[in-house]
């Protein structure tokens, strides 16, 4: 008899043993993007914008051709794709990831709870209808930073005004999605984070961002001075690519692309010039402002001796009044080591700038 209730213990704990690899074979994963991976915005029937909205990545629409609001919006790092077929393989690609998050089962049912106030790790969350979002959400990676996060509405999914969500612990938001039944409102101020799968619409309320991507297969992405970039949060990456122009305009370029970093207290002079327009081309700082100690000319000369750090960008227009813009993230520090180090780890570590390619709107 004893030896039976050994059996029976040692088939029982490989019986658990055997259930809980399965369960573990169930994990959530990051579903394929493919063809949707290169976009940042993706609407079924149109894509609209209020205000001077930042897209970093591709934009399109499809089946849908209706883009609206660019400029003064601006597209950095892709092209705009109105019912061509990039824009098309793209939808076909996001309905096979929200299938895809669909079909993956339910870890955690979270309906009737806001999110704000909770902290979570990697795991498959539910809502048998919305989910609501008020103050801040906290995903713990627990240290891992492939970690998949996965939402799941059978509804909307809202946002609160000034709400946010964050990765902890070697978290990377581009890791983030959310499977949205209908539509998704992110409020005013918002700053969301993770790949918004949305089966009808998205909106983005008056300066809201989002770490991440704005997918609707049916409806419409609708805009207003928001930012939207689906770089990893944390990964320190900066667009480097010229952006292919908008329609009417052709694919300006500034050269060099990637300068050299300003270095406080040390001397600086670079000429820049632009190509792919109409000449003449004129150069304007358009955004931010110079560092102290430096100068820009109208005819492309950076020049001077920085003494602080500033995030600015620069500008050449043609005679068109199309133009290409050189952003530039100045965050160095005071060098505090041998200067000719300093400014060799600066080339290698801070990345000059990124093109930003748009034409501004006819009068």
């Amino acid at each position: 008899m004893k030896h039976n209730v050994r059996d029976r213990i040692a088939r029982t704990g490989l019986t658990v043993f055997f259930c809980t690899a399965v369960s573990s074979a169930h994990a959530q994963v990051a579903p394929p993007l493919n063809a949707a991976q290169s976009y940042a915005v993706l609407g079924g029937s149109a894509v609209t914008n209020t205000g001077t909205s930042t897209i970093t990545g591709d934009l399109g629409v499809s089946p849908g051709s209706a883009v609206t609001g660019f400029p003064p919006g601006l597209v950095a790092g892709g092209a705009i794709h109105m019912a061509d077929a990039s824009a098309s393989a793209a939808q076909t690609s996001l309905t096979g990831a929200f299938n895809n998050l669909g079909g993956q089962p339910c870890g955690t049912d979270l309906t009737g709870q806001n999110l704000g106030g909770l902290t979570l790790t990697p795991g498959v969350y539910c809502f048998s209808a919305s989910a609501f979002l008020t103050g801040t959400l906290t995903l713990n990676a627990q240290g891992n930073a492939n970690a998949v996060f996965v939402f799941k509405t059978g509804s909307t999914l809202i946002t609160a005004s000034g709400s946010s969500v964050v990765a902890t612990n070697g978290g990377a938001l581009c890791n983030v999605f959310w499977q949205v039944g209908s539509s998704a409102t992110l409020g005013t101020g918002s700053v969301f984070g993770g790949n918004i799968l949305a089966l009808t619409s998205i909106t983005l309320d008056t300066g809201a961002s989002l770490a991440g991507r704005a997918l609707a297969r049916n409806g419409a992405v609708t805009l207003d001075t928001n930012t939207v970039n689906p770089a990893c949060a944390g990964a320190g990456a900066t667009p480097t690519a010229t952006a292919a122009p908008l329609p009417g305009c052709p694919a300006l370029s500034i050269s060099p692309g990637n300068p050299p970093p300003l270095i406080v207290g040390t001397a600086y002079n670079q000429t820049f010039t632009a190509s792919g327009g109409t000449a003449p081309y004129t150069f304007t700082v358009v955004s931010g402002a110079l560092p102290p100690g430096v100068s820009f000319t109208p005819g492309g000369v950076l020049s001077g001796t920085p003494t602080g750090n500033a995030t600015f960008t620069l500008r050449a227009t043609d005679a068109n009044a199309c133009f290409a813009e050189l952003a530039f993230a100045n965050s160095i520090p005071v060098p505090t080591m041998p200067q000719a180090l300093f400014a060799l780890l600066a080339l290698m570590m801070a990345g000059a700038g990124y093109f930003r390619l748009r034409r501004p709107a006819r009068a």
